[in-house]
């Protein structure tokens, strides 16, 4: 898969396939820290250490600015579990126990590029979210076939609730403010530091308010959402895409970039921007096993 999405990055115009690589290259620096910051997770850390580490590292090399700042989740909480408000989101003082599971989430922005992604795990065994992880993998192969076909993203989002209900489980991401299992990025304009407001970055606040503006006047939105406003085919651009599933006081996703084209042939009209990520590699394994 990873030499698919090389050989699709590589037909397209020079300075798009060149904005691609930057925008792998700050998702896999994120992933990368995600997995750092997982292996130095011990009994104890509480969430906002866990969300401070994230910082730290990410800053140390070069990071300044955010589309978000780093989120940490830890056991029920996984599962947003009866999160009602957005001050919720915030990393707390829970502290981290063995077996408990966990979510990394940070977004981002270097050398004038974004990412958002999410690593789940937990410390030591939880069999529990090891399934959930398992079975994500279909969600993100029905997310890339469905918008291959045209499908609008209400239609999608209404269908990938269907699959998550089939396997047994909640969806998640419907506590997410809108609903949203998904939301445009771009590119965002290089500071040297920018500012945060509610944890998200002013820079790419002014982005994503723009893209909705200019999307409410053409009848499209940045927000992938089960709402009216979003029952239109995804538009072109890159998307930050984020199946939630939880299952009893327990969460697990996966967050990925996935790039949406105008081209007219469904096999070039979407794909997900990088397959060496370590969901995608532990499926693999889990297949080889």
């Amino acid at each position: 898969m990873a030499g698919d999405t090389k050989q699709r990055t590589a037909r397209l115009s020079g300075r798009r396939s060149a904005d691609l690589s930057g925008f792998r290259e700050v998702q896999r620096l994120a992933y990368e820290c995600a997995e750092a910051v997982a292996a130095q997770l011990r009994p104890g850390v509480t969430e906002r250490e866990a969300a401070r580490m994230q910082r730290e590292w990410l800053r140390e090399r070069g990071v300044r600015d955010w589309f978000h700042l780093p989120f940490a989740w830890f056991g029920d909480r996984t599962a947003f579990a009866n999160f009602k408000i957005p001050l919720q989101f915030f990393p707390t003082n829970r502290k981290l126990e063995p077996g408990m599971p966990f979510i990394l989430d940070m977004a981002p922005v270097h050398k004038g590029y974004a990412a958002d992604i999410g690593y789940s795990g937990s410390l030591g065994l939880n069999p529990v979210q090891d399934r959930l992880m398992s079975d994500l993998q279909a969600h993100r192969v029905l997310i890339l076939e469905q918008v291959c076909e045209g499908r609008s993203l209400r239609e999608i989002y209404e269908n990938v609730e269907r699959l998550m209900t089939r396997q047994g489980y909640a969806n998640r991401h419907r506590a997410y403010p809108f609903g949203v299992i998904a939301h445009k990025i771009d590119r965002v304009k290089e500071r040297r530091w920018s500012p945060t407001v509610f944890g998200f970055g002013t820079q790419s606040l002014k982005g994503l308010a723009s893209d909705a503006l200019h999307g409410h006047r053409e009848g499209w939105s940045p927000l992938w959402s089960p709402y009216h406003f979003s029952d239109h085919r995804p538009q072109p651009g890159l998307w930050a895409v984020e199946p939630h599933l939880g299952f009893r006081g327990t969460g697990a996703k996966f967050e990925e970039i996935l790039v949406v084209t105008d081209s007219r042939d469904p096999e070039e009209s979407a794909f997900w921007l990088d397959d060496d990520l370590p969901h995608v590699r532990r499926w693999a394994e889990e297949k080889a096993a």
